[in-house]
């Protein structure tokens, strides 16, 4: 009686093994770039085309109040650290009356924090057809310790401000809160002290319906030279600019919607570079701002920034000073953000 032969075993032997191999392998190279492909699709594609060329001049009067707030901000007041409450509250008054001179009505969300009390200053354009609707736009105002905080993040602030100052005798579908966080850096960070992380919590336990987060975040350094720009890991140089002269778009995959959303319209109209991605969140830089908080109570929300750490030297330093700051390419950035803001505030039906 001849011994039995089972399909694989036949199959084996018809089958040569270096044919097994290269299937295998080739399997296992298509496998990758099916699953870089995804990844592209879902995470790095982005529409519309980044601005080129030479950009118009910017106005005096679109400077100068950026200017005069990142000034006052991160040279006359300074270092405003959690274990600085003083300087802390010098900073939320001086923003109380930035939103008062635009005829807005701010308040308070004051909390302990560490020992101390420190506010979130919130100033809000009530919305009209979908008021109930809210459109958080954030910087936080506080700086690291033994930093005067220009660039990380004045220059968050100072777009806020100029945004709410825009926005304030207009009449939105839906609601458009500006909100000056406080504790957004260590160690409060990522911790229940966090400034937008009461806030977000807040919302949540009154049943607002937030219906997405933009965090303005390190807004005023812009390099030309190459080698610039880095980024958390090896290899986005490839699909991104090494010269860190762009503004950047970032959430995380959760927030992809958003994301492109808010990159289409920036596109259309802000003359300055821009990229965007939404990357999953354990990426280092992903979640290194106020819209991580938002993002834990289920909120689409987005960075926008100058990626901070990965392009700026002066990042956390004694001299992330004014002097430093781009201001013309701030004012870019800022009049960019008006169109997207106002799309978001009135999507269209």
């Amino acid at each position: 009686m001849r011994n039995a032969v089972t399909p694989t075993s036949s199959w084996r032997r018809r089958v040569p093994a270096w044919k097994v191999r290269v299937w295998v392998y080739g399997s296992m190279v298509g496998a990758v770039v099916v699953a870089a492909f995804v990844a592209w699709l879902v995470m790095l594609r982005m529409p519309g085309r980044s601005f080129e060329g030479v950009p118009p001049p910017i106005a005096a009067a679109d400077r100068a109040e950026l200017e005069l707030d990142v000034r006052k901000l991160g040279g006359e007041i300074g270092e405003r650290s959690v274990y600085l409450p003083a300087k802390l509250e010098l900073a939320a008054q001086y923003i109380e009356q930035r939103f008062t001179a635009c005829a807005l009505a701010p308040r308070r969300e004051t909390f302990a924090t560490r020992g101390t009390t420190t506010s979130n200053v919130i100033a809000e354009v009530e919305g009209g057809s979908r008021g109930r609707e809210i459109v958080v736009i954030g910087a936080h105002y506080d700086s690291v310790d033994t930093s005067p905080g220009a660039n990380d993040n004045s220059t968050g602030v100072a777009a806020l401000l100029a945004l709410a100052r825009r926005f304030a005798t207009s009449k939105p579908a839906r609601t458009l809160r500006f909100v000056a966080f406080t504790t957004e850096e260590p160690p409060c960070f990522q911790t229940e002290f966090m400034g937008s992380l009461v806030h977000a919590r807040g919302c949540a336990e009154r049943g607002e319906d937030i219906v997405a987060m933009l965090a303005l975040e390190t807004l005023g350094c812009f390099r030309d030279d190459e080698g610039s720009q880095q980024y958390p890991v090896r290899g986005m140089g490839w699909l991104y600019p090494t010269r860190g002269n762009f503004v950047a778009f970032v959430g995380d995959v959760g927030s992809r919607g958003l994301v492109r959303e808010m990159l289409d319209v920036f596109r259309l109209h802000a003359a300055i570079p821009s990229e965007g991605a939404a990357l999953p969140a354990p990426i280092p830089g992903v979640g290194w701002s106020d819209h991580w908080s938002f993002r834990q109570i289920g909120v689409p929300a987005v960075m926008v920034s100058d990626t901070a750490i990965f392009r700026d030297r002066a990042y956390h330093t004694v001299d992330d000073l004014p002097k430093n700051v781009n201001f013309d390419q701030l004012a870019r950035v800022t009049l960019g953000l008006v169109p997207v803001i106002e799309q978001l505030a009135n999507p269209p039906d």
